[in-house]
């Protein structure tokens, strides 16, 4: 008599299942570096599906269109930090000054040294061309991530720790050094070595020329400390 194994059935099922639930996030990878890579405009559908080891038609299972895999990278990359960010700067127990320096530290660490730091440099460079995702971007991406800085900014001004300044202006400023340290990332730094910037330095010289610009007098120590203390309850470690 032949004995027969017994037929795996369930192992190719279960690596299927497996694998389909991948493919989102395969796809979001695959979109990313591609469309940091040629541009947005110059990708093409099927090269993402293709890195991503699909067909074009499962892409549009997942993404109808080019645009909308945009907007899904931009959320899986941007808009879920800048949530977190501000649960972050809910639970903060420390002083607005810590709080502000812990923030534009932790930008970088989770966005700018990432290679999501890549769709800011897209956003700059193509945004112009495709009214609807710049608009997506301003209601998903700058707008909350200006009401996160001012509500920092306001609570050291209304605490008495920070001077009366224009909250939006100051946004502005507070946000710019962090752009420039990514158009640097993927320009000039990006192929001349002596171009390169240190951007956790630049991050800490600029937390320290803001924080003396903005503290009252009273609230000025002597010398503050090059990374404050971490006092987000709940934060990511």
């Amino acid at each position: 008599m032949t004995l027969r194994a017994p037929l795996p059935a369930a192992v190719p099922t279960a690596l299927r299942q497996r694998r389909k639930e991948a493919r989102p996030q395969e796809l979001l990878d695959a979109a990313l570096d591609l469309f940091v890579e040629k541009g947005f405009a110059a990708t093409r559908s099927e090269e993402v599906a293709t890195r991503a080891g699909v067909s074009k038609g499962t892409l549009y299972l997942y993404y109808p269109s080019k645009e909308d895999l945009l907007k899904e990278v931009i959320r899986h990359n941007v808009v879920n930090q800048i949530a977190e960010g501000m649960e972050i700067v809910r639970a903060f127990e420390g002083s607005a000054s810590e709080l502000l320096a812990y923030v534009l530290r932790l930008w970088w660490e989770r966005v700018g040294e990432t290679r999501a730091s890549g769709i800011l440099k897209l956003m700059m460079s193509e945004v112009r061309n495709f009214p609807e995702i710049a608009q997506f971007w301003i209601d998903e991406v700058i707008s909350p991530a200006h009401r996160m800085i001012a509500g920092i900014v306001e609570r050291g001004i209304d605490g008495g720790e920070f001077r009366p300044v224009n909250v939006e202006n100051a946004v502005h400023a507070l946000i710019a050094p962090l752009l420039f340290l990514v158009m640097n990332k993927h320009s000039l730094g990006a192929c001349v070595a002596s171009a390169r910037l240190d951007p956790k330095a630049v991050i800490d010289a600029q937390v320290d020329l803001v924080l003396h610009g903005l503290q009252t007098a009273a609230a000025k120590p002597e010398a503050l400390p090059a990374r404050p203390a971490r006092k987000a309850a709940g934060s990511r470690r």
